[in-house]
């Protein structure tokens, strides 16, 4: 039964995408209806599994030789990722019915949203490592194909360009890693990396481990590679919303959580994971301080939750960790998909010329306000619950310097979701804008998305014995929803972050005091031009790898023998190494 759900989670979505693929684009009515249909059929599959969630494997696939067996275990962190891979991807496209309606190619684009969601489930469901990596490379390219889909824009294909390069640079660790621990372990299984760590010698784990590091750091757009998520903005909003709260910048999160056992006792890798974390949550915190665009506003905000992810692992708060993730991707698809929806009405995604459209757009304003409420961790929503436990453990099990900038995060992720919610919704109107009713599709999908944002807290238990059940590495605490409520209302730490996040909030409403602030400076405008200097580091690495290809293309010369001469040059190269090797 696990096994035929796990499979069907991955076919599902694939299915669906051949299937619109050869529908074409002359008939686009039946494409929308087949792209919403096995989207919310795998959304709920994916509940239905984790009624199952169990360590055991799910489903083993023979594929022999160097490949070993290809398995599917669904697990609790699997299970759950795959989740919301799904019933977010489902509602973004749901929501793309409307946003994306009298769109060209629009064959193109449900393919790519469906395989996206097929291979981030396989991602997190996959027992081998090497199809692990597999299913990696699958989701980066289709965030190019998705990120450059309006192809006629060269902003667009930059991002794209930039994303896949950027991204690929992770595959590298990733890959490296998996080999490393392959030539150690003689098994590419994800639970034999877990349970035998120990015996793989200190330098090659701290090799695999740092590998996989990297990875996470490109993947997920965190310190020094967070400038590429805020340009891959250029993709219709819907896949902002996918991209950026449901799958792939996620599995960066997902692969700190998954082999953080195996690798806790490297000396220094905890604690630059928790660094990697901090710096990302602050410099992309100040980053969305200053942003005009509505997107890239979200886009730095993703960056900065992310990091408040990493941070947590580092410091060892698994739970606080993946329970964050799960809270992140509900209401900051809640805040991408009401962006898309004021974008798409009025045209532009400048706030310098919105202002007031809460009045002529109140459906969306009020959900809106439901996702920003949670990203500014205001009690009820569920923001508030997952944020504080990171905090929390940031300060039980982290130096305590780290978690004073960490609480200073919260203060001025509170001042740019006030900036950002004020700009577009609220004050006089900056220029005229025509708005026209969002479609029913949007409605719906946001709809739910603001109930999730309100209840999903109330899963902290039921989460919390799934995790622990069915992780056997890892140590964690079972703890109940009443028990994480107490934790963090009696908790002299939440008070503390509660009065900072205040007053990030008060200096917002005391904006005209510091008026030319909000203008901005020239160096300061400057300095986040340039993503505190990153982003010549980040473009540096897109003109080495073109360079090389430009040079690896002329090796290309159209003619057949030297094709061979060198395929076969090459193998003899191989053959020799490991005539060599034995």
């Amino acid at each position: 039964m696990v096994g035929i759900l796990s499979f069907l989670l991955i076919s599902i979505p694939w299915l669906g995408a051949l299937l619109v693929w050869q529908t074409g684009d002359s008939r686009s009515k039946i494409q929308h209806l087949l792209a919403a249909g096995f989207s919310i059929a795998a959304g709920i599959i994916s509940l239905i599994l984790l009624a199952f969630t169990s360590a055991e494997t799910a489903l083993v696939i023979p594929v022999g030789g160097v490949f070993g067996e290809m398995t599917l275990v669904a697990d609790g962190l699997g299970a759950s990722l795959a989740a919301v891979a799904c019933v977010v991807g489902s509602l973004a496209v749901l929501f793309s019915v409307d946003y994306m309606r009298g769109e060209a190619q629009l064959g193109r684009y449900y393919t790519f949203v469906l395989i996206f969601i097929g291979a981030m489930t396989g991602l997190v469901l996959s027992g081998n490592l090497l199809f692990t990596f597999f299913f990696w490379e699958i989701t980066a390219l289709c965030s190019y194909a998705l990120i450059s889909f309006y192809n006629d824009d060269p902003k667009a294909v930059a991002g794209g360009l930039k994303a896949l390069i950027i991204t690929q640079v992770g595959g590298v660790g990733l890959l490296a890693g998996t080999l490393v621990a392959y030539a150690n372990l003689g098994s590419l299984q994800v639970t034999d990396l877990l349970k035998n760590a120990a015996s793989i010698p200190a330098g090659a784990l701290a090799f695999v481990a740092f590998g996989f590091l990297l990875a996470v750091a490109a993947k997920s757009a965190q310190f020094p590679f967070h400038t590429w998520l805020p340009d891959a903005m250029e993709a219709p909003t819907p896949v902002s919303a996918l991209i950026h709260a449901a799958t792939m910048v996620n599995a960066g999160v997902y692969l700190l959580a998954r082999f953080y056992p195996a690798f806790v006792q490297v000396p220094g890798w905890a604690q630059t994971v928790m660094l990697v974390g901090m710096i990302s949550a602050l410099l992309t915190a100040l980053m969305a301080l200053t942003a005009t665009d509505l997107k890239r506003a979200l886009a730095y905000s993703t960056v900065s939750q992310l990091g408040y992810m990493v941070y947590a692992i580092g410091v060892g708060g698994f739970f606080a960790s993946q329970f964050h993730l799960l809270s992140h991707a509900v209401f900051k698809a809640l805040l991408f998909l009401s962006a898309g929806a004021v974008i798409h009405a009025v045209g532009t995604r400048d706030m310098r010329k919105m202002g007031g459209l809460g009045q002529k757009m109140p459906f969306i304003r009020n959900v809106f306000i439901v996702g920003a409420l949670a990203l500014a961790g205001i009690p009820i929503f569920n923001g508030f619950w997952s944020k504080e436990l990171i905090l929390e453990a940031g300060l039980k099990q982290g130096p305590i310097w780290a978690y004073g900038f960490m609480v200073l995060g919260a203060g001025l992720t509170a001042f740019y979701t006030i900036r950002m919610t004020w700009l577009v919704f609220f004050g006089n109107e900056r220029s005229s804008l025509h708005v026209h009713e969002i479609g029913i599709y949007m409605r719906v999908a946001t709809t739910l998305l603001a109930f999730g944002t309100i209840c999903t807290w109330l899963l902290a238990g039921p989460f919390s014995q799934m995790l622990s059940r069915s992780l056997p590495f890892h140590e964690m605490e079972v703890v109940s929803t009443l028990q994480v409520a107490e934790e963090v209302l009696f908790a002299p730490a939440t008070w503390l972050a509660l009065v900072v996040i205040a007053g990030g909030a008060g200096v917002w409403m005391l904006r005209q005091r510091f008026s030319k602030q909000e203008q901005g400076s020239g160096w300061f405008d400057a300095l986040i031009e340039s993503s505190f200097g990153f982003e010549s580091f980040n473009r540096q690495i897109v003109v080495w790898v073109r360079n090389a290809s430009a040079f690896l293309q002329k090796t290309q010369t159209g003619q057949l023998n030297w094709n061979i001469l060198g395929i076969i040059g090459a193998l003899l190269v191989v053959l020799a190494i490991l005539a060599w090797g034995s």
